[in-house]
């Protein structure tokens, strides 16, 4: 296997839990008598950078299709964490009805919804056209694409730069980091901030937490390797925080290197 990030063949295994069909694709009656397809089930980590990482089996684009299951706003905790997220940023950044906000992976407007209600202008980046249909039923611009630097590029052509370019468990589910965290560099203004939440690999070590693991994830995230990698994309982290949600999560905040906006030291 070769690492996502630097190209280079990973010899270390990390965890192998045998065989698994993919996550949240549910058999229909039709096909319950049909064979099923299983996928290995395999970490590897990098010696260079400790990112822990599963080979790309079933593709990004057939995972997140128009079947996808998953509604952020079916959990009312998960309302709650993204109400609070909005409350903090707007206080601390500063954020009103002449900034841009742009959050991939959308999904249903769970947590866009809430910086629209304070008249501040949204985006949402969202490959999975049902919950896209759905968060634009709340008011909510949505388009219905993977992001990456095709995509970042096409935002700056049309005016859409980011103020706060956010991202929640999204980062574990891109095959492509580089193309992912090479287009956060292009889609986020001078002076903008990223913010990025993802379960933390610490907590998956510590708490035996075996069961998220799965090919949805492709990724498994500390912050050593996530500074590695935004660094290599010219992004620096200047915070980060401990969050509670999805079993133990970090929440890393970056922005350009170099940028004198945020002069904290970096990270």
């Amino acid at each position: 296997m070769i690492c996502r990030f630097d190209r280079l063949p990973l010899t270390n295994e990390f965890v192998d839990l045998g065989f698994s069909p993919p996550s949240n694709s549910f058999l229909k009656a039709e096909q319950l008598n049909e064979p099923e397809v299983y996928y290995p089930l395999k970490l590897f980590v990098s010696e260079r950078t400790f990112l822990v990482q599963v080979d790309e089996y079933k593709k990004h684009d057939e995972i997140f299709s128009q079947d996808y299951v998953y509604f952020s706003s079916y959990s009312s905790t998960w309302l709650q964490h993204s109400k609070a997220y909005v409350e903090m940023m707007t206080q601390r950044f500063g954020y009103h009805g002449k900034s841009q906000v742009v959050e991939i992976a959308s999904n249903d407007g769970y947590l866009l919804q809430y910086f629209k209600e304070k008249e501040i202008p949204v985006l949402g980046i969202e490959p999975t056209a049902g919950t896209a249909e759905v968060a634009r039923q709340k008011g909510v611009e949505s388009w219905v694409e993977f992001f990456g630097v095709a995509l970042a590029k096409k935002m700056v052509a049309q005016g859409r730069q980011a103020d706060l370019l956010l991202g929640n468990n999204v980062l574990a589910h891109v095959p492509d980091i580089n193309d992912f965290v090479g287009g956060l560099k292009i889609a986020l203004k001078p002076g903008g901030v990223i913010t990025m939440e993802f379960p933390h690999l610490m907590q998956l070590i510590e708490h035996n937490q075996f069961d998220t693991i799965y090919h949805e994830h492709f990724s498994y995230l500390s912050l050593l390797a996530v500074q590695a990698i935004f660094a290599q994309h010219g992004l620096t982290l200047f915070d980060v925080e401990e969050i509670p949600t999805h079993g133990g999560s970090l929440r890393i905040f970056a922005t350009h290197a170099g940028d004198p906006a945020h002069s904290a030291a970096p990270l």
